[in-house]
């Protein structure tokens, strides 16, 4: 009897002391161990405070042993050369692979964060990060090797937050653009990787810092740099590329802040404009002198907003985020007299569609991109948003995702490469391989040229060969 009661008392004795020691260990240990990342909950400040006294001036280049690929090729900029995600350069792509998956061609670790490459004529364009010296640094690469042919940099303190990097430059001509996470606008040269010019839009503008740094990629069209600083008097500027001297500028009589999105062209009723979601809704501007051609306020950030708005045919465009409850809304544009307005023409509900991160892509007349509901499953919708098929069990959370030679190529955020048929009548995967095992955040943008795909997770940017014949 005694042995039954003491079998019966130290467990429960146990228990209660277990149970004192995890209170008073919770009560003291840090709480961010104990806290689950959620988008408006996880400790992330509103706005960055700049601490950094030294003067900005871009050093001089240092010369690499690369050299570039004798290979014309274009990944000019972001969402590649018509800012859409679709390749057409005609370069046939491998349709099986060894059990090993395509080549790998070059490897290498990239300081944290999200920032992909522009690729031009055998040379890859990075924006990454020198946290010995705390600069902003951009390295020009051979896309053959991965050999580093130049890299220049000017200082800058940043504090990693969920990884720094975030942006891909744009190339046009002789000069590379970058915008850096701390708004840092610069022009260098292409071959020598001189600076231009160089300037901070917080300084000129009146930029307001993100909770994430920046996220919006340059627009370089024609001769002209289109930026969103979202300042109080200049919501969206033109640049001339060759000195950074400004052109136009837009107001901001709504005094709407810079998103994380980035700035898309378009066409409508003969007009060419620009469009942009900033945190109070879209604004539709005139690429010609940057005067307010209409703006929507229904579309407003909740957090915030990533996804850049998606143009489609007849005057339409898709907005789309992730945060919350967010789901995608639809914008109309209409001629009224010598007027353009937008108006509001629909939502999907998050369970239709959804994105925290990539801008869906038009092609064949559907929306195809990935929904961050049912853990990023890859979907297509046709203009209504009525779904016509989604990936099932393959879950890409929030990879991004291109089109090339009519394959789609979707990289899940563990790492794995997907390659399914562009079509609207099904999903059809036709090959997968794993890039990384584990991957951690895959979630930058792809760049394709030449059959040359090059993809990242959150330290490490690969190099693949996908071509039909490659060796």
């Amino acid at each position: 009897m005694r042995t039954r009661q003491l079998t019966s008392i130290i467990p429960a004795s146990l228990a209660v002391i277990g149970a004192v020691v995890l209170l008073f260990w919770t009560s003291w240990a840090p709480s961010d161990q104990f806290t689950v990342r959620q988008p408006d909950q996880d400790g992330t400040p509103e706005t960055s405070v700049d601490t950094d006294t030294r003067e900005l001036i871009a050093g001089d280049p240092v010369f690499g042993p690369g050299s570039p690929v004798s290979v014309v090729c274009q990944w000019p900029s972001f969402r590649g050369p018509r800012r859409d995600a679709i390749c057409e350069a005609g370069v046939p792509l491998g349709r099986q692979w060894p059990p090993g998956g395509p080549p790998v061609l070059w490897q290498i670790e990239v300081e944290e964060g999200y920032a992909s490459p522009a690729i031009v004529d055998g040379r890859v364009f990075l924006l990454d990060y020198d946290r010995q010296a705390m600069a902003d640094t951009i390295r020009c690469l051979s896309l053959g090797d991965g050999h580093e042919i130049w890299r220049n940099s000017y200082p800058v303190q940043i504090t990693p937050n969920h990884g720094i990097t975030r942006t891909m430059p744009a190339v046009h001509n002789d000069t590379v653009i970058t915008i850096g996470p701390r708004s840092h606008v610069a022009a260098w040269d292409v071959e020598t990787g001189q600076n231009r010019w160089l300037f901070s839009m917080v300084q000129r503008y009146g930029s307001e810092e993100r909770q994430w740094y920046t996220g919006q990629c340059p627009l370089v069209d024609g001769d002209r740099v289109i930026l969103a600083p979202g300042g109080p008097d200049s919501l969206l500027v033109a640049l001339d590329y060759r000195t950074g001297e400004e052109i136009w500028r837009t107001p901001n009589p709504r005094g709407w802040v810079m998103t994380h999105s980035s700035i898309m062209p378009m066409e409508f009723e003969g007009q060419r404009m620009y469009v942009y979601c900033g945190t109070g809704g879209t604004v539709g501007v005139a690429a010609e002198d940057g005067r307010l051609l209409w703006d929507e306020t229904s579309w407003t950030e909740n957090f915030a907003t990533s996804p850049s708005p998606l143009p489609l045919p007849d005057g339409r465009l898709l907005l789309s985020s992730g945060y919350g409850t967010v789901g995608a809304m639809w914008l109309q544009m209409e001629k009224q007299g010598d007027q353009i307005v937008a108006r509001a023409d629909g939502q999907l509900d998050r369970r239709e569609f959804n994105s925290e991160q990539h801008t869906p892509l038009f092609y064949q007349g559907h929306i195809f991109g990935v929904r961050k509901h049912r853990g990023g499953q890859f979907v297509c919708l046709d203009l209504q948003g009525n779904e016509i098929w989604n990936s099932g069990q393959d879950r890409f959370g929030h990879g991004p995702y291109l089109i090339a030679d009519d394959l789609l190529l979707i990289l899940s955020e563990d790492g794995e490469l997907v390659a399914a048929e562009a079509t609207p009548e099904a999903y059809r995967p036709v090959w997968r391989t794993s890039v990384y095992e584990p991957g951690h955040e895959a979630w930058g943008p792809m760049a394709i040229a030449s059959g040359f795909l090059i993809v990242r997770d959150m330290t490490r940017m690969t190099c693949l060969d996908l071509r039909r014949f490659a060796n």
